[in-house]
């Protein structure tokens, strides 16, 4: 015996849906083109936002970290080069330095 998945909407509602002569369609319904943060492949689906939430949040920290590791590489680069000033001025001035360069 096969058990059939059905999935629906915890607010009770349905995505899309004709009535009449017209098609209602939920404000939340949208089309999401990207790459899955998980598998990598190529994503271009039509669903509830409210589901995309944890895709899109993990894609988010994935950002937030490259991010992180561009500013942290910057301040690494921010330090050398005004550690190197600063050596570069006491020597111009004469007082002695702890770095020997």
């Amino acid at each position: 015996m096969e058990i059939k998945t059905v999935i629906s909407c915890p607010l009770g509602s349905k995505c899309e849906e004709i009535r009449g002569d017209a098609l209602h369609r939920c404000a939340w319904f949208i089309q999401l083109a990207g790459t899955n943060p998980n598998t990598g492949d190529a994503v271009d689906e039509r669903g509830c936002a409210m589901s995309w939430v944890p895709i899109l949040l993990i894609e988010n920290s994935q950002q937030q970290r490259s991010t992180n590791a561009a500013v942290e590489s910057f301040r690494n680069e921010v330090v050398n080069a005004s550690n190197a000033s600063q050596h570069l001025f006491a020597v111009a001035a004469g007082i002695p330095t702890l770095i020997n360069t």
